[in-house]
């Protein structure tokens, strides 16, 4: 595997994404979460920002956590970025080199499970639990055991460490920070706002934490344990 990018990587990169983007880039029209995406989301948004109280008022680890709560879990429809990961995907397989590569493949995994996992876990609580407008952590936990997929939820946390150790370790590389911010002109004149500005604040996020580690293994641990009673029963679910 290709340890690091080279600076030819990063030049031929940017030479292409300035050649085509106006005509790789393709604007979905508006499909608004529904009203009850929007409350599902903002529901897990608020109980991961209390599981996370102490990483999210960390001076260290804070925007890191806050980046995963407005940019992954907050209730917004990040259709339009997410069609242009997918397409901006296909389109650097021929300039990237294999380690970057790796860590968006997995990025992209990681992005479809979760949304897959959050559909499922949805249609579930309003058909079978009868959620409406209000949900309480028995009820949630209901729909983690009513959709019995304890092995794919233990995928998707692990998942999650991978994917953050592969972006940890990219943001010590000093070219994928310099061509983020050289393509930040070209990405927004050609109306990859959502995606360009989604990169960079992750990676500006990690490269904040200087070292990953501790936030990481604290999710990993936490969001187990919060499976874990989950699929018990536990009195209070979401205890850390």
């Amino acid at each position: 595997m290709n340890q690091a990018p080279k600076p030819t990587d990063a030049a031929r990169l940017l030479a292409q994404l300035q050649r085509h983007q106006q005509s790789v880039h393709k604007p979905l029209a508006g499909n608004a979460l529904s009203p009850a995406e929007l409350f599902f989301r903002a529901w897990q948004a608020q109980r991961l920002a209390g599981a996370y109280a102490d990483l999210l008022s960390s001076e260290r680890y804070g925007p890191g956590c806050r980046f995963f709560l407005d940019h992954v879990y907050a209730p917004h429809d990040f259709s339009q970025r997410d069609h242009d990961v997918e397409r901006m995907y296909q389109f650097m397989l021929r300039f990237l080199p294999e380690r970057l590569l790796h860590t968006l493949t997995l990025t992209i995994e990681l992005n479809n499970l979760t949304r897959d996992l959050d559909a499922q876990l949805l249609t579930v609580l309003t058909t079978q639990v009868g959620v409406t407008d209000t949900l309480t952590p028995q009820q949630y936990a209901q729909g983690y055991q009513l959709c019995d997929n304890l092995d794919v939820r233990r995928h998707q946390i692990d998942l999650i460490g991978e994917v953050g150790r592969g972006i940890d370790r990219l943001t010590r590389l000093p070219l994928i920070g310099l061509t983020l911010r050289l393509a930040h002109g070209p990405a927004h004149r050609a109306g990859w706002i959502e995606l360009q500005d989604f990169l960079e604040q992750g990676f500006a996020a990690f490269k904040h934490m200087q070292g990953a580690d501790y936030f990481l293994q604290t999710i990993q641990h936490r969001e187990l344990r919060i499976l874990d009673q989950l699929m018990d029963d536990a009195a209070d679910p979401f205890a850390v």
